[in-house]
């Protein structure tokens, strides 16, 4: 551990307390934390008397599940939930690249710079999630957002559409049934393809 990393989370920590008993923040949050730092910030925190963070913003979907390792019982036992980025893997979930595709307007072919999720490992795993919605007649953007939201670790997702339909189809993945047996079947993918796109 190093002395300066210590010092600038208390001093993070202080000015967030600041803020919070002058009634200008409510809550804070930590984003793209690892385990060992959040529990930084909470020691620290708790040893100075000073504000809790509330949230974690990390990246968290099917085919990137590396929060489920030790930061999701960090959740669960610090009361620190997850606000999840990326719930779609930048799209490619929904399933708008499969075969290559590149869609006018699409993130991937506006910006060709999201190699996280182009690897053949990746790939692999994102089409077994595709193949596993086609299969059971599901959307597959909105089965991505209901595995996420089906989480207890998870109070939100943040989802990046870019028009009213892309929206209305986001928020519609709430109302799609998630039973142990869906919840089974992505496991078995995730155990054939762990954590293909950290």
């Amino acid at each position: 551990q190093e002395e300066g990393e210590e010092v600038a989370i208390l001093e993070t920590l202080q000015a967030f307390d600041d803020l919070i008993k002058a009634g200008k923040l409510r809550h804070i949050g930590v984003s793209n934390e690892s385990a060992w730092g959040v529990m930084q910030w909470l020691h620290l925190a708790e040893t100075n008397g000073l504000a809790l963070i509330a949230s974690i913003q990390n990246a968290y979907n099917m085919v990137n599940r590396t929060y489920d390792t030790a930061l999701a019982e960090i959740s669960l036992r610090e009361e620190v939930s997850l606000l999840a980025y990326s719930p779609l893997a930048q799209g490619y979930l929904s399933g708008k690249y499969r075969n290559g595709a590149r869609p006018a307007g699409a993130r991937r072919t506006l910006f060709d710079r999201l190699q996280r999720y182009e690897t053949p490992a990746a790939a692999a795993a994102i089409e077994a999630c595709l193949a596993l919605a086609d299969a059971r007649g599901l959307d597959a953007g909105q089965l991505a957002i209901r595995f996420v939201i089906s989480k207890p670790f998870v109070t939100s997702c943040i989802i990046g559409a870019t028009s009213m339909d892309q929206l209305k189809t986001d928020l519609a993945a709430r109302e799609l049934p998630f039973d142990d047996g869906l919840s089974a079947a992505i496991d078995a993918l995730h155990l054939l393809h762990t954590n293909p796109c950290p």
